[in-house]
């Protein structure tokens, strides 16, 4: 037996589908807080220090969480490249404004204190804040696109063309889930700073995470109803084929309630939107009773539903297309090779556990409060 058989192809398929859930999840719950920190700085520190406080919760931190983003897109170009063809073509003026976005976090982080003068130091936290409501905007704009089909279509050749434009991104349903993405990251951020400060500024961030987090429970329900009334979804007619052909034009679809037929399938599926819920509603208690880990540890749980729902609501589509519903991509019909699949697996199972150990290494290392004493003390290497 060849070694890569060890492994049918489906259940690789399925691997995969997994695991980029697992790094989408991956970078929601660590870089996410990064951005909500940057969205919430402008609002919950009224002055140069405190802003320095927040500014150094996610200083030392947020690069390596930033790593979950590149990763989520080599796995997307090795294991999905019709996926990362559609996605980084059709979004591509979507990705380049992300881009910018993430750009000012690195270039705000190092120059904000390089010059002591208020108008410098404001229009560079401006700048931060930029570089984390943006992303999260977009982020969940598109997934709120994914959810409804992207209009691209595929020639017998398998070529793709794209027929949408970046404001036709911008429908009511997206923003929608845009700003579900802005709260739950919100909800997310203000967790860590509460965490990671003391005193007025963690006030302020409980405040602002309690709002976020009933924001957070009224956007995911407001649309679970928009996605049942107007979205729908796709559903696949014809056999399936699941160690068959990356070839997505192979199979039939119709549109229709396909969004909610793997919740009547399988119901143990209502896990994940049950975990968005929950964690929300924990995170608002815990809030208010002021348990500082607990906030933050059921803010994670809520990403890790919410999103959870949008794959598992998809499940078999990893990408529907709304021009062609036949051409939607599928784990079934849209993956690399066997070969492919297996290598890369070989590969995570390898590094995948490294990098999470020295992760959560690191984060061991930097445990505990910032506080304005401890910038003044070390004022030359503090951002």
């Amino acid at each position: 037996m060849i070694l890569h058989e060890l492994i049918s192809y489906d259940i690789l398929r399925v691997i995969w589908w997994v695991l980029l859930g697992v790094i989408l999840i991956g970078f929601a719950v660590t870089d996410g807080f990064d951005l909500g920190v940057g969205a919430l700085l402008p609002f919950v520190a009224r002055n140069d220090i405190e802003r320095r406080v927040v500014i150094n919760t996610v200083g030392p931190v947020w690069e390596g969480n930033q790593v979950w983003l590149i990763l989520g897109g080599g796995a997307i170009f090795a294991a999905w490249p019709q996926l990362y063809a559609v996605s980084f073509s059709g979004f591509y003026l979507a990705m380049f404004a992300i881009l910018f976005a993430l750009i000012l976090r690195p270039v705000g982080f190092k120059y904000r204190s390089k010059i002591e003068d208020p108008t410098w130091r404001s229009s560079w936290d401006w700048a931060l804040f930029i570089g984390g409501f943006v992303p999260a905007l977009i982020l969940g704009v598109a997934v709120g696109n994914v959810l409804q089909g992207v209009p691209f279509r595929l020639d017998e050749d398998l070529r793709i063309f794209y027929d949408g434009t970046f404001f036709g991104l911008l429908n009511p349903f997206a923003l929608l889930c845009g700003l579900l993405s802005v709260a739950m990251l919100v909800m997310h951020g203000a967790a860590w700073i509460v965490l990671k400060t003391e005193g007025v500024v963690a006030q302020r961030a409980r405040r602002v995470g309690e709002v976020a987090s009933l924001l957070t429970i009224l956007l995911f329900a407001l649309g679970g109803v928009a996605l049942w009334l107007f979205v729908g979804g796709y559903r696949i007619t014809s056999p399936i084929d699941m160690v068959g052909p990356s070839n997505p034009l192979l199979k039939t679809v119709a549109t229709g309630g396909g969004w909610f037929a793997n919740y009547a399938a399988h119901p143990w599926m209502l896990i994940a939107p049950a975990l968005g819920f929950v964690g929300a509603v924990a995170c608002y208690v815990n809030a208010k009773a002021g348990r500082e880990i607990g906030t933050l540890l059921w803010s994670k749980l809520s990403i890790f539903g919410i999103i959870s729902t949008v794959g598992v609501s998809m499940f078999p589509f990893i990408l529907p297309s709304s021009a062609d519903p036949r051409a939607g991509l599928a784990v079934w019909d849209a993956s690399s090779s066997h070969l492919t699949l297996f290598i890369m697996l070989v590969v995570t199972v390898i590094f995948l556990p490294i990098v999470l150990a020295y992760t959560a290494w690191v984060y061991r290392v930097l445990w505990g409060k910032v506080d304005e004493q401890a910038i003044r003390d070390d004022s030359g290497h503090a951002y």
